[in-house]
């Protein structure tokens, strides 16, 4: 961990819920009264990765108390994330305390020597943390007030409880907000259930840390996403849930009538899936070679294969892999359906009989994300299924 306290660079923290923040200032400064002033730039800590906001009370130019919040990551190839908040007795230009990390509950010493130096202040002294000490020099670090920094908070996890449609979140994206105290317990509770958890939301941010509480993503088949968000609004611990954003873009969603594609007020998978087929496969010059629909977050997947034309004599073979999702319009009952189409993927094999070649994809992430051109699937798709397209100008259907 020592290579983990050397330096922190740039640091702009957004931060909520913490019990540092008092009420915002008044418009002007009665002489003689308390000014809170932050600093959330602290140039000398941690390698850049630490994120820290340090918060004093002044009288005057002199400093009457302070309090540093710092969440850093428990080791430098680690997301995990440890804190610590400790109040700092303050004499003269000296600032120091004892306090221990919330999770880890390691011992941590601060002694801090503050110098201003014209606008800016200058931070000298060390800050140890378990045996592993941070020897700090950082210079050149600007204050704000405290309606600057409340100004500059945010702390929007994108969760919609009840949405008009699915226009701005995705029906198959679910976001729970939960407390940190309770949130393995939710997490548990999701074993064995046909639901996919988001890997990168189970990382405990500082933001979270701060906030006391965290957001999980899930992924689920719009057909069951409503009754998977009322379940968690019950759970102890959870203080919000519902739709997010996800895999939808509208640029390739078609709104269509639900009557065409429903027998008895259920969705006919197997006939909507043929009729999407159907028209890729003349729109992508491609055969349909495999259909699914995945039981846990409704998506379709159509396979596709094709000859390709990158070097004919060799008789190689495209596979062409469409992923697709069909939902209600909007949560509740709807008399319209939403299907969207993803960019197709592409990847080329020898599938001759005998001796085979062994390709690899050797094109960049970037060539594949700009790979736009499907051959007119979506406007297609939108013609055969009597479909409107989203007009994002107008921001309604066309």
């Amino acid at each position: 961990m020592r290579a983990l306290l050397l330096g922190l660079s740039g640091l702009l923290i957004t931060w909520s819920g913490i019990a540092l923040a008092d009420t915002k200032l008044p418009a002007k400064i009665t002489p003689g009264a308390n000014e809170i002033r932050y600093f959330t730039s602290i140039d000398g800590l941690m390698e850049g990765n630490a994120d820290a906001i340090l918060k004093e009370t002044r009288q005057g130019k002199a400093v009457s108390a302070a309090v540093l919040d710092v969440c850093y990551p428990v080791d430098k190839n680690s997301d995990r994330k440890d804190r610590f908040v400790v109040n700092l007795a303050v004499n003269g230009p000296t600032l120091s305390g004892t306090t221990q990390s919330l999770v880890d509950k390691a011992p941590v010493t601060v002694k801090l020597t503050r110098r201003p130096t014209g606008d800016t202040f200058e931070f000298r002294g060390q800050i140890a943390i378990g045996q592993d000490v941070t020897e700090v020099a950082s210079t050149d670090n600007s204050d704000i007030s405290e309606r600057e920094f409340q100004d500059s908070q945010s702390t929007d996890d994108g969760i919609t409880p009840q949405p008009k449609d699915f226009t701005e979140v995705s029906p198959e994206s679910v976001g729970v907000r939960v407390k940190l105290d309770a949130a393995l317990d939710f997490l548990k509770s999701l074993k064995g259930q046909d639901v996919e958890v988001g890997v990168s939301s189970l990382a405990v941010t500082c933001d979270a840390m701060r906030a006391g509480q965290q957001t999980i993503n899930l992924s689920v088949d719009p057909e069951r996403a409503p009754g998977l968000i009322e379940k968690a609004r019950s759970f102890p611990g959870v203080t919000a849930a519902g739709w997010t954003t996800g895999m939808v873009e509208m640029d390739r969603a078609i709104r269509i009538s639900a009557a065409d594609w429903r027998d008895g007020g259920k969705l006919n998978k197997d006939k909507l899936a043929n009729a999407i087929a159907n028209v890729l496969s003349k729109t992508l010059a491609a055969k349909l070679s495999a259909s699914n629909w995945n039981s846990t977050t409704g998506k379709l997947k159509l396979s596709f294969k094709r000859p390709s034309q990158l070097y004919p004599a060799l008789g190689l073979t495209e596979t062409v892999d469409v992923v697709g999702l069909v939902a209600p319009d909007r949560p509740g009952a709807s008399d319209r359906l939403m299907l969207w189409i993803g960019t197709p993927a592409i990847s080329t094999n020898d599938e001759n009989a005998g001796a085979k070649l062994i390709l690899s994809d050797d094109s960049s992430g970037e060539e594949e994300g700009d790979q736009k051109d499907d051959s007119g699937s979506i406007e297609a798709l939108a013609k055969e299924l009597k479909g409107q397209r989203w007009d994002a100008d107008k921001s309604t259907w066309k």
